[in-house]
């Protein structure tokens, strides 16, 4: 069985709020993505396609590691994005084989998250994702005279929070992206498509520091991580 990644790297993470998209920002001295892709290219996959927006001029910056498929077609949904990544590989994968999707902005991904998600969704023909499940008491948001207030106290018993990378049969996700982009289904993550083509993924336990750099302070918690990483391996 053939393992790729596609990495969708065409958004611009407006609230980090700088001059360059979240994946190129420095990062111990690297730019982010120059992290995710080392560690996505130290797990047992063939390859990485990734997906970067026709008019990216950041990417020519980085060196990539040997590997790395650039896909020049990204488009202004990550769905649109992931689908071009598969596109891309359809002539290297048959049906059957596993396909990851890993954010650009999750740099602090450890290998062996990576070989536990493939091991536990080899033989599940819908796929899986890693995941966590929530800890914290769950607020419903609701307005009074414009100030936000709790409307209401969720129960967090069977919610969990997504990460990835999410793996998934090749052909089965391909055609449910297409199926979701052809009915303008709203699309958050692959799983999400699975589930709208009458799925159900696998919960694969995540980690903590396998985090999504989403906001400005999340650089300083994402070197803290690879920091600490680096220290456990020099011990």
């Amino acid at each position: 069985m053939a393992v790729w990644c596609v990495v969708p790297a065409g958004g611009v993470g407006s609230r980090v709020g700088a001059a360059v998209p979240k994946q190129y920002l420095t990062l111990e001295s690297r730019p982010l993505l120059s992290w995710t892709l080392e560690a996505l290219m130290s797990a047992p996959i063939d390859g990485i396609a990734l997906v970067v927006a026709p008019d990216d001029m950041h990417i020519d910056s980085i060196e990539l590691p040997r590997g790395v498929r650039i896909v020049r077609e990204g488009g202004a949904s990550r769905a649109i994005s992931v689908l071009a990544g598969l596109d891309a590989l359809r002539d290297e994968l048959d049906a059957g084989d596993l396909v990851l999707v890993h954010d650009a902005a999750r740099p602090c991904l450890d290998s062996a998250l990576v070989r536990r998600l493939i091991e536990a969704v080899a033989n599940h023909a819908d796929g899986g994702l890693l995941a966590l499940p929530v800890a914290d008491t769950v607020k419903r948001a609701g307005s009074v005279s414009g100030s936000l207030v709790v409307s209401e106290t969720l129960d967090r018993s069977g919610l969990w929070l997504a990460q990835t990378p999410q793996a998934f049969p090749f052909a089965r996700l391909r055609l449910a992206l297409r199926a979701a982009l052809a009915r303008g289904d709203a699309v958050t993550d692959e799983a999400s498509a699975i589930e709208l083509d009458g799925g159900r993924p696998l919960l694969v336990p995540g980690a903590h520091e396998n985090l999504k750099v989403t906001e400005a302070a999340d650089l300083a918690l994402a070197a803290f991580w690879l920091g600490r990483r680096a220290a456990e391996g020099a011990a």
